[in-house]
């Protein structure tokens, strides 16, 4: 008979961490005597990030003494208390490999059902001071698991545990963990969890990922590619604590620049840098200029979907060179690819392209990259941007324009003025080859647009104005701009009836750091590390503009990036979730904690890797 061995309690709190403070309630202890566990949690605990933990679908998390004699003789230690992997009961009894998905139990009073696995997460290794715990937990089929509560009642070390009813499909918390984490799913063993009514809404939308991201006809033990991740404040699930996305970086304002990288199975045309010439360099407005390039072989170029980006590296002065990111403002031919770069006011790179480059210069090239791309179908397209945020949608129009596209299409864009509105010629001329188009420009600046155009508003635009469009409920929305900007858009765009699914968004500002439970700071600009230099392999982060010799004091290019002050997602640290995977445009690394299951090729994880040569990250 299983049996309830301690009821543990912890209220979050601050603890202090690599110079930072986390939030946490992972200090949990034992408590004498009855205790009442309500729906959301024990009385008398909490947990300090609920995006990850608590919740009803988490209220209470158990572990098993069996674990923690397991881990006493792995680790080598003699101090593992009741309470220290952060669970609410310890229990003799309940395995992993034996509790499945959707058991109810009944304990004391109350009565619970088992809802998903632990979520990994680094804040388990920090109340072990065991850095690798997140990764040891699901390597050894170890992790624990979350209850919900069904109904609320006292309970008391000592009490009885007694099964009340078993969950359908029979999937143990071990193997719905590694189907979760580790490579050579069983894509009937997938399905069979999505069948689980019990199972928390994050891991069944993981799961959906990976069944979809395995396709048809897959093969029993084959691996899938591992799924798209969700957006912020989901529940976690496959990608750990919140969504893995990509951040833009530095020259605050820069576009043409975007994150994401390549969808499963989608390889880059060819890796790292590449010279190519520049054929020419076309102002569009005092402050934006067009750059062609072009082969330097006659090879032709690889086609790129239209919203993608090139990244360029650049030996600006006598500094190492920088890498910097532009989107492709223009559909490709076989031999010429088009970027328009904004001048900004401390942008050294985008300086030096405006006043040094010229026409036969080479120019070390990434192949197009990125995910913020146009979808094929039949649905309405809505083309909104604001300033160079044009430049992705732009080429979104050329292809539209190329094929005489018949669906409905929605030119949006905002400008200061005249003669500040990039590619308007451009812009008009491809809109006039489309069968239903509408175009709406704004000019920010005061006074009036000139009379003759009436497709030109002072201001912005507003709720009103665009219901006055007419733009389709089944619309797909693609936006460019600043976050504000992104951000105000799509609300009116759901409040006017799109689907947010149809609403996609091109970030090309810093985008918040994901550092699950870690107390704000002060945003500061991307720098180089503080202390010597290092001796090691140059490291650039190509969207923050930072390029930086590797050294050996740091852990891990996710340790370089955070000394860099650069924007970074993390959850578990140790190569489990995935959350910090990042595109790798140029070198190679080496996994100094070899990850659980390895990223898509042509991406790393930088929470357990260091650079082998010199390296670019997409971050």
């Amino acid at each position: 008979m299983a049996r309830l061995l301690s009821v543990n309690v912890g209220m979050p709190r601050d603890v202090p961490w690599h110079g930072r403070t986390v939030r946490t309630g992972a200090w949990k202890t034992p408590v004498h005597g009855r205790r009442m566990v309500r729906r959301l949690n024990v009385d008398g605990d909490g947990q300090g990030d609920l995006a990850g933990h608590g919740g009803e679908i988490r209220a209470v998390l158990v572990y098993q003494l069996r674990s923690y004699q397991y881990w006493q003789k792995h680790l080598g230690r003699d101090d593992l208390a009741f309470g220290m992997f952060g669970e609410n009961f310890t229990v003799d009894g309940l395995p992993d490999d034996d509790v499945c998905i959707g058991d109810r139990y009944r304990i004391g009073e109350a009565e619970f059902e088992v809802t998903q696995p632990r979520v990994t997460c680094y804040r388990v290794g920090m109340r072990l001071g065991e850095p690798a715990m997140a990764s040891l937990l699901v390597a050894h089929h170890r992790p624990g698991f979350y209850l919900r509560v069904i109904t609320e009642g006292h309970v008391q070390a000592g009490d009885e545990i007694t099964l009340t009813r078993e969950g359908p499909g029979r999937l143990s918390v071990a193997d719905t963990d590694a189907l979760l984490y580790l490579p050579e799913r069983d894509p009937a063993m997938l399905r069979r969890a999505l069948d689980i009514p019990a199972l928390s809404p994050g891991w069944q939308q993981s799961f959906r990922e990976l069944v979809a991201a395995q396709g048809p006809g897959a093969e029993p033990g084959r691996t899938g590619e591992r799924g798209g991740s969700q957006g912020p404040g989901a529940e976690p699930g496959r990608t750990g604590e919140l969504v893995a996305a990509r951040r833009p970086g530095a020259e605050p304002g820069r576009t043409g620049e975007r994150g994401g990288s390549q969808g499963p199975g989608a390889e880059p045309g060819w890796t790292g840098f590449k010279a190519m010439r520049v054929a020419r360099v076309v102002p569009e407005t005092p402050t934006i200029s067009s750059i062609y390039l072009s082969t330097t072989d006659d090879t032709p170029l690889p086609a790129a979907r239209p919203g993608q980006y090139l990244s360029v590296r650049l030996a600006v002065g006598g500094a190492a060179p920088a890498v910097r990111s532009y989107s492709l403002s223009a559909t490709p031919t076989a031999d010429t690819y088009r970027i328009s770069v904004k001048h900004e006011a401390h942008g050294k790179v985008s300086a030096y392209i405006h006043a040094t480059l010229r026409p036969g210069d080479l120019v070390d090239i990434a192949a197009p990259r990125g995910t913020f791309v146009l979808e094929e179908g039949t649905r309405p397209v809505v083309l909104i941007s604001a300033g160079i945020g044009a430049t992705p949608v732009l080429a979104m129009l050329h292809q539209l324009a190329a094929v005489h596209d018949p669906r409905p299409v929605w030119w949006i864009h905002v400008a200061h003025d005249r003669a500040h509105h990039a590619f308007a010629d451009e812009t008009r001329a491809l809109l006039a080859r489309l069968p239903h188009a509408h175009e709406h420009v704004y000019y920010t600046a005061e006074g009036a647009p000139p009379a003759d155009e009436r497709h030109i508003t002072q201001g912005r635009p507003t709720a009103s104005s665009l219901a006055a469009m007419g733009i389709p409920a089944d619309a797909d929305a693609y936006l460019c701009g600043p976050s504000s900007f992104m951000d105000d858009l799509a609300a009116r765009l759901r409040e006017n009836g799109l689907r947010p699914e149809g609403i996609h968004t091109e970030q090309f500002g810093a985008l918040p750091a994901i550092n699950p439970g870690v107390a704000p700071t002060a945003a500061v600009r991307p720098h180089r590390p503080p202390g010597p230099p290092g001796g090691g392999p140059l490291v650039s982060f190509a969207r923050s503009g930072i390029t930086t010799p590797w050294s050996p004091a740091h852990t891990s290019l996710l340790d370089l990036a955070e000394a860099c002050g650069i924007p970074t997602r993390w959850s578990c640290r140790t190569g489990v979730c995935h959350t910090c995977v990042t595109p790798l445009l140029a070198g190679d690394v080496t996994y100094t904690t070899p990850p659980l299951e390895l990223p898509e090729p042509g991406t790393v994880l930088v929470c357990c890797c260091e650079p082998a040569t010199e390296t670019v990250l997409d971050l």
